[in-house]
């Protein structure tokens, strides 16, 4: 069997499946070029930046698997695929803890104004240093605070979790019922159930002091200006889901009005060239879509990913 890993594969997973008889390709093929040189696969794992659709799936006959290196998979065509005979299959635990603690690297840098301190001191610290503090004097903690959470998957009660553990309180909105309690570990062997209060999206807008979304990318913007509209006036946004989940020119306008304090993105619209108003915007701490990008959650990826595409090829 041979696997195209176009986004690449941790070298554990790699191993893995070399030790179960696959060839595994790790030279990424360009975007137009798939079409013709996929055909000498059986299958393919991506991660966010490969595009696996319609076409590509009709002009490949003779793939019998997809792999997703992550959570989301807007970027293929699933139920097309699977309508096609193809299995697909995804690594949806795998990174939840990653993304979570990056949710709270922007909160962190939101509250303390790290995203503009950083930008400055290079350039006042020398100068104007007693300003850039007097400036910066007034940061907030994050404790006793309220985080509401829009999408209450792994990765949502992950950064519940977090939280929860740095003395905040948690609200959360999903389409689906959410679990009543949430296992948070203390020390050592000691976890306690903590309950987690479910309220409509509406109510988490009036009530929420920061909000972290983690939802798949739907037909229209989770926020936009309408919802803007609805936001306790100071609130603090991160975004580290899909691009398109909030509506961007509308967050432009409520941090400069001050509807919103800061925003911390790692997804954009227009990825891999986002919008320059964001990348510029004083009020905006930014990553590179790295939600998932850590050592461990990689390693995890491909160990996941691996034991799924054996396991389906044994069947």
């Amino acid at each position: 069997m041979k696997l195209l890993a176009n986004d690449g594969i941790d070298p554990l997973g790699k191993a893995l499946l070399e030790k179960a008889g696959f060839t595994v390709d790790t030279n990424h093929i360009p975007q137009e070029e798939l079409k013709e040189k996929l055909q000498a696969y059986d299958a393919v794992t991506v991660r966010s930046a490969t595009k696996i659709r319609k076409d590509l799936i009709d002009a490949c006959p003779n793939l019998k698997l997809i792999g997703r290196g992550g959570v989301g998979m807007d970027n293929i065509d699933v139920d097309y695929a699977r309508s096609k005979g193809l299995a697909v299959v995804n690594t949806p635990a795998a990174s939840s803890q990653s993304v979570a603690e990056l949710v709270f690297a922007h909160l962190y840098t939101g509250v303390r104004f790290l995203y503009d301190a950083n930008r400055k001191m290079p350039v006042e610290g020398d100068t104007n240093f007693a300003g850039l503090k007097k400036a910066y004097a007034k940061g907030v903690e994050l404790k006793g605070k309220t985080l509401g959470v829009i999408g209450f998957g792994r990765i949502g009660q992950e950064t519940a979790k977090v939280a929860l553990g740095v003395g905040m309180d948690v609200i959360a909105s999903d389409f689906v019922e959410i679990p009543k309690t949430l296992p948070l570990k203390l020390s050592g062997d000691i976890t306690v159930e903590v309950p987690v209060k479910q309220v409509s999206t509406e109510e988490l807008l009036k009530q929420a002091d920061f909000i972290s979304l983690h939802v798949p990318f739907l037909d229209k913007p989770v926020l936009g200006k309408a919802e803007f509209h609805q936001v306790k006036k100071g609130v603090g946004i991160v975004n580290a889901s899909r691009g398109g989940t909030i509506d961007e020119l509308a967050l432009i306008d409520a941090l400069n009005d001050g509807t919103v304090a800061f925003a911390g993105l790692d997804v954009f619209d227009n990825e891999p060239a986002p919008r320059k108003e964001l990348l510029t915007h004083p009020k905006v701490s930014l990553t590179p879509h790295i939600g998932a990008a850590t050592n461990e959650a990689q390693e995890r990826i491909g160990e996941e990913l691996a034991h799924l595409i054996i396991a389906y090829f044994k069947k």
